[in-house]
């Protein structure tokens, strides 16, 4: 392994300064960070606040910037076929297409953050015990660092399968350095019990902040028992778990839906309502490019220097949504047309359903204004859909699973569900996640537990291998996992690849 720190740096000390209490100038200035080391770090209560909000830019790590409209997010949808790209990336054909390797940008980044954060994390809970401090601020730090560690580590088994399973603060001369890849049933027995750590650190039902609350933990903690069920672990015995865990967040009532589809991405509701977990950024400190990413490759609609259109829905994907689902209305989850930029009495027609989702109309039409949406990770429907799946397959439909489903179709003006048998009950709410969850890195993820393709074309669920997509793309059993990076593979010779890549 290459990527873990030796000094505290500014990924560190002012990995997110949305949560800190100076700026990032004035921080900058006033402290040598040089200075800092491992040993002489931790040792004040400010510090170790600092050294745990360093850690939350990690949740940022799938808008990671590779140029052209390349990112991780993006990746992760186009890989799942039912996106394509119309701007300039020839890694983001290579994801449509599946002809990627080792090699691609995507890959290596997400590795490398995501190992950069666990070893700030691990530092973190290795030295803020030793502190002196309020215990109440303390054990609420440990809880959030104990979370943030579980969903890096959440994210590598799921997409590179066996990984390097790193818990304590190592250096350039640790012999972890290198370390072997372990089974994925070692990386989820951590990622449990960094999460039972979390639970229990008293930290608040909900947070409007962008921290973590304990509305998150169990959110977290509930997808988590649901992949465990399926492929490859395949230990169904978690099902009940991870109904119970959504059902304690729902019980909460602390998530509500929101009333408008618009509240998804505008800056009013950042972290309110049904967004338990977002991706913090804020303008002047980290900004992004996420809207820019959705509109059509030069459609002159905003003040953006670029418009990538490196993720456009399939025009399948969006038939595939009922008639008079409100989410496929115009400006409601997508958009077909919108003012020119230059000239507001002309309309722009882009030949497409883009994702209206992600504009941001903050930025797009202000040019003093820079990007600063936020990405959402974790948002109440989809507990109520892993509550309604968790819970058919325990007992079959029940009024509660209904209730949960139905709540969320309601809002999309459509008919509730209603006497379907458990297979029929299962694969409506998998259309459900599709459809509500459309474009949110959940598809993919989805599709590696399942091991189900949705074929949209024919509304229906297939096996995933063999499965030629609306792209035209044939899932092969190499895209189940991504490729461990081979820059990693070529510095640490412990590190073995996935089958076929």
């Amino acid at each position: 392994m290459t990527t873990y720190i030796k000094h505290i740096g500014r990924t560190l000390l002012c990995g997110t300064l949305l949560f800190g209490s100076f700026s990032c100038s004035d921080y900058l200035e006033e402290v040598n960070k040089s200075n800092f080391t491992q040993q002489n770090y931790f040792t004040s209560a400010s510090q170790a606040q600092s050294a745990v909000d360093g850690i939350y830019g990690g949740l940022r790590l799938f808008d990671d910037d590779n140029g052209y409209g390349e990112r991780p997010w993006v990746t992760l949808e186009l890989i799942n076929g039912h996106a394509t790209s119309l701007g300039q990336s020839f890694y983001n054909n290579q994801f449509i297409n599946q002809t990627a390797d080792a090699a691609n940008p995507p890959f290596r980044r997400i590795w490398q953050i995501s190992y950069n954060y666990i070893g700030n994390a691990n530092l973190a809970i290795q030295r803020i015990p030793g502190i002196t401090m309020d215990e109440g601020l303390k054990k609420s730090l440990l809880g959030q660092t104990y979370f943030l560690r579980a969903f890096f580590y959440y994210q590598l088994v799921r997409l590179y399968g066996d990984v390097p399973l790193i818990t304590g603060p190592i250096d350039a001369t640790s012999a972890e350095l290198y370390a072997a890849r372990s089974p994925q049933a070692d990386v989820y027995s951590l990622i449990l019990s960094d999460l039972a750590m979390a639970e229990q650190a008293g930290l608040p039902v909900s947070d409007q902040t962008g921290r973590i609350s304990t509305g998150a933990v169990k959110s977290l903690l509930s997808s988590v028992y649901l992949t465990m069920a399926g492929y490859p672990l395949q230990k169904t015995e978690n099902y009940q778990k991870a109904a119970a865990k959504a059902q304690e967040v729902l019980a909460t009532g602390a998530y509500p839906l929101f009333t408008s589809y618009d509240y998804l991405h505008d800056n009013a509701h950042k972290n309110q309502g049904e967004l338990i977990l977002q991706a913090q950024y804020a303008t002047g400190i980290v900004n992004n490019s996420i809207s820019a990413m959705v509109i059509p490759y030069f459609a002159r609609v905003s003040v953006y220097g670029d418009e990538y259109g490196a993720l456009i829905p399939t025009e399948a994907f969006y038939n595939s949504y009922e008639p008079g689902d409100l989410r496929a209305q115009e400006r409601q989850f997508f958009f077909t047309q919108y003012p020119s930029i230059t000239d507001t009495t002309k309309v722009v027609k882009f030949g497409v359903h883009a994702l209206y989702k992600y504009f941001h109309k903050e930025s797009a039409l202000n040019r003093n204004v820079n990007t600063d949406e936020n990405w959402t990770l974790l948002r109440s429907p989809e507990v109520m859909l892993i509550f309604a799946e968790a819970s058919n397959e325990v007992s079959g439909p029940t009024q509660a699973a209904y209730n949960a489903v139905n709540t969320i179709r309601a809002r999309a003006k459509l008919k509730p569900l209603a006497g379907l048998t458990k297979d029929q009950f299962r694969e409506a709410i998998w259309k459900e996640r599709y459809h509500e969850l459309a474009y949110e890195n959940k598809a993919y993820f989805d599709t590696q537990r399942t091991r189900k393709a949705y074929d949209v074309i024919n509304n229906r669920f297939v096996n995933v291998i063999g499965f030629k997509n609306e792209s035209g793309t044939t899932f092969t059993e190499k895209y189940l996992l991504w490729g461990v990076p081979q820059y990693e593979i070529n510095n640490n010779k412990k590190l073995t690849q996935n089958p076929g890549w």
